[in-house]
């Protein structure tokens, strides 16, 4: 996650109009000491009370324990409609990064001369 901290300005054309959720089983709590510690400019939301129920709604599924099997991002546009999900992201390849881009440049271009 921190990748996508640290790309965040670039990637996300500074954030204008778009949000980024990530959709886990850890408790509100833990989320939101994550976020904070590391300085997160997105959205983590809970599951833990509905089981996966909501993640699994945009696409993804779970392990046989009931966590969450891979990292899901969600984007949502200016507009406030999904313009995007990615169910199965691997932050560690690049081609990751330009995938998401491309869904983020659908709903909101880059600025002049970027």
């Amino acid at each position: 996650m921190t990748a996508y901290r640290d790309q965040y300005a670039s990637l996300f054309h500074d954030g204008r109009g778009i949000v980024v959720l990530g959709i886990s089983n850890d408790s509100p709590e833990a989320l939101h000491s994550w976020l904070k510690d590391a300085d997160f400019p997105f959205l983590f939301a809970s599951d833990a009370e509905n089981h996966g129920a909501t993640y699994t709604k945009f696409g993804g599924t779970l392990r046989a324990s009931g966590s969450v099997q891979d990292r899901t991002v969600i984007v949502v546009g200016p507009d406030g409609r999904v313009a995007g999900v990615m169910q199965k992201f691997n932050q560690v390849d690049p081609q990751a990064y330009k995938d998401l881009g491309a869904i983020i440049d659908k709903v909101t271009p880059a600025p002049e001369g970027q």
